[in-house]
């Protein structure tokens, strides 16, 4: 069997602080290594329970957060940026998917670094008239090519939020308890390395037994975008297929979802080079 983990950053524990999120930043060190081990934790209790391949997504900004060379020798990477598929790249033709790292939507209250694919952009994705989180928007693209999600493990607001209201199957495993933004609480490493294998243990089994399935979307697909600046709307309107709804908001329509996670990203790549002209609003 072969397993994909999508791993990004501002779920994981003692993640707080934006000195933790940019290459440049001071804490960047700290944080790789946070992500790393507990990816490597990840990949062998997988590998122990069956999975002979394992596929890591590095998926936090640039994604290149994981340090290569401390993987195990079973693990594929997929790294760099931008990608299709940005965080769910390398998934086709995988068994089952993992999410390491996760956290809550944009606009959710004392949740560490809510925000919904990007800060500097979205301030809220709809699909099919329902508010996403990255986890919705990546385990619905995955549905489509049939591949469950059997464990999620982040912020415990995500997983006491989207995954338990819409996939209460998966199995689940709190790496913070967020305070507010930029505070949390964290068990110790040791600690949540003995969840994060009983998590996976249980997930497993549970996926062997037929007892968790993907989810599924129907088609066609509605996007509904609200972006933070009104001048992002208006370089999104320029597409024929864009409705512009007000000020900050754009609808579009896709075949599936894994088209309209393509638009998606098209859109957002866009967004941040309008900067330069904007600085002075």
């Amino acid at each position: 069997m072969k397993a994909f983990i999508s791993v990004d950053l501002e779920g994981l524990p003692f993640i707080v602080s934006g000195e933790h999120l940019f290459v440049k930043g001071a804490l960047y060190s700290e944080a790789r290594k946070i992500a790393t081990e507990l990816t490597v934790t990840a990949a062998e209790y997988l590998h122990e329970n069956g999975f002979d391949e394992v596929i890591v997504a590095d998926s936090h900004g640039p994604m290149v957060t994981l340090i290569p060379e401390e993987l195990p020798e079973y693990t594929t990477l997929v790294r760099g940026f931008p990608r299709p598929l940005a965080m769910i790249s390398g998934a086709k033709n995988c068994d089952a998917a993992l999410f390491l790292g996760y956290h809550a939507k944009a606009g959710t209250g004392r949740a560490t670094f809510d925000h919904t694919y990007s800060s500097s952009s979205i301030d809220e994705l709809r699909i099919n008239g329902t508010p996403v989180s990255e986890f919705l928007l990546n385990a619905y693209a995955l549905g489509y090519y049939d591949i469950p999600v059997i464990l999620v493990a982040g912020d415990e607001k995500l997983l006491e939020d989207d995954v338990k209201k819409f996939a209460p199957w998966i199995e689940r495993v709190a790496l913070k308890r967020s305070l507010s933004r930029f505070s949390a609480v964290s068990p110790s490493m040791e600690k949540i390395k003995a969840n994060l294998k009983l998590g996976i243990s249980n997930a497993t089994e549970k996926f062997k037994n037929g007892e968790i399935t993907p989810l599924k979307l129907e088609s066609p697909v509605e996007f509904r975008v609200r972006f933070l600046g009104s001048e992002m709307a208006d370089v999104a309107e320029l597409l024929p297929f864009v409705e512009r709804l007000d000020g900050k908001t754009i609808r579009y329509k896709a075949d599936n979802i894994i088209e309209g996670y393509r638009i998606f990203e098209l859109l957002v790549l866009a967004a941040p080079h309008l900067y330069p002209y904007t600085m002075l609003r």
